[in-house]
């Protein structure tokens, strides 16, 4: 028997057919899409690395490229990579904020290889890992040249996925807690989405990032990269530049030249500091870990600004002024990280405190500043 159905019928069932499709095909794609971000799991397979490393008679060297790697933390991630005689370390950075006597103890090394680069432009290497660390952090160089910040961060993390992509190499970015804005949430873990100012004097930095991030897990998705996004905290040691704008060098510069030390109002605000030795090595397992991120790393010891200055005084120049200043647009009232995600899955805690990490700033400070200790 052979049962009619006219048109506009035949039509309807498409239309419900096709809909009934696209449903099982949004589900299946947000199931990929949650697993993902939650674990390792991607919707492709990883892009294959460089033949050399399933070689049976031939143990290549880890190629491993650090942008950014002659600035501050750069340069300390350089030190301990090095350390490692099976890396071979390329470091690409553009000398704004950095700087090559950070790395003048490498220069010439078989295993060392220094490019001046900007990450705006287009690279060209072969290597298995990549740290991306270049964009100024600091207020003062960011908000220099907000429109080259926002570029490094979008087109530069653009060209490091890019290259990650061709040669198929791990890629680990170094994101910011400037994620979380002037965070509503205390103290701040992973899962929240931030409260940031998308036109205010620092989003080039802040929404910078936070657009990094999409990228790194869009290309994680789509093509199958390894990626590892790591949520720095306020970082502080030697070779930091002594007149960045940052907190912890500010004071302690002001101290050795005998100037007062200058807190924005109200003084409350809070921040947390991480030693860059801690930093490194929070870093460097999250790049051997199989965790995607985002990780904070970061130590959750919180001060308040009046609380810093004081501590410096104490340590270096007791005598000195503490002197109260207006404070600068959208600048965070309070900032300290929840590690736990990095305590479970990184088995990575910060070791240093403030009072034993600040007397080792002060020492590359003196040198620096030609400032002899009485």
């Amino acid at each position: 028997m052979r049962i009619n159905i006219d048109s506009s019928e035949s039509i309807n069932v498409i239309k419900i057919r096709r809909q009934f499709l696209f449903f099982i095909k949004f589900l299946r794609s947000s199931e990929m899409a949650s697993n993902s971000s939650n674990g390792t799991t991607t919707t492709k397979p990883p892009p294959m690395p460089s033949p050399l490393r399933n070689s049976k008679f031939f143990q290549s060297n880890m190629r491993i490229l650090v942008t950014g790697g002659a600035g501050f933390i750069g340069s300390h991630l350089v030190d301990k990579l090095m350390q490692n005689e099976k890396n071979e370390v390329i470091v690409a950075d553009n000398y704004f904020t950095g700087s090559k006597d950070n790395l003048k103890k490498w220069i010439g090394h078989p295993r060392f290889e220094l490019i001046r680069h900007d990450v705006t432009e287009p690279l060209f290497v072969e290597v298995d890992q990549i740290y991306h660390l270049a964009c100024p952090a600091s207020p003062i160089f960011y908000k220099y040249n907000p429109v080259k910040t926002i570029k490094t961060n979008v087109i530069g993390t653009l060209n490091m996925l890019g290259l990650a992509k061709r040669v198929g190499a791990r890629i680990l970015l170094t994101s910011t807690s400037e994620v979380y804005g002037d965070p509503l949430v205390h103290p701040q873990t992973e899962s929240y989405w931030g409260n940031v100012n998308p036109i205010g004097v620092r989003s080039c930095y802040d929404e910078g990032k936070r657009v990094a991030e999409t990228l790194m897990f869009d290309y994680h998705r789509q093509h199958g990269i390894e990626i590892r996004i790591a949520r720095i905290f306020n970082t502080y040691g030697p070779r930091m530049n002594i007149d960045d704008g940052r907190v912890v060098s500010n004071f302690i510069a002001q101290a050795l030249r005998g100037e007062a030390l200058t807190v924005q109002k109200p003084g409350t605000q809070t921040r947390s500091f991480c030693y860059v030795s801690d930093m490194v090595e929070g870093l460097m397992r999250l790049m051997e870990g199989d965790q995607t991120g985002p990780i904070n790393i970061g130590n959750p010891g919180e001060f308040t600004m009046v609380e810093l200055a004081e501590t410096v005084k104490e340590l270096i120049k007791p005598d000195v002024e503490i002197k109260m200043v207006e404070n600068t647009p959208d600048d965070p009232r309070q900032r300290k990280p929840d590690i736990s995600k990095a305590k479970e899955v990184l088995g990575w805690e910060p070791k240093v405190k403030l009072r034993e990490g600040l007397p080792l700033m002060e020492e590359d400070f003196r040198l620096r500043l030609g400032v002899p200790k009485k």
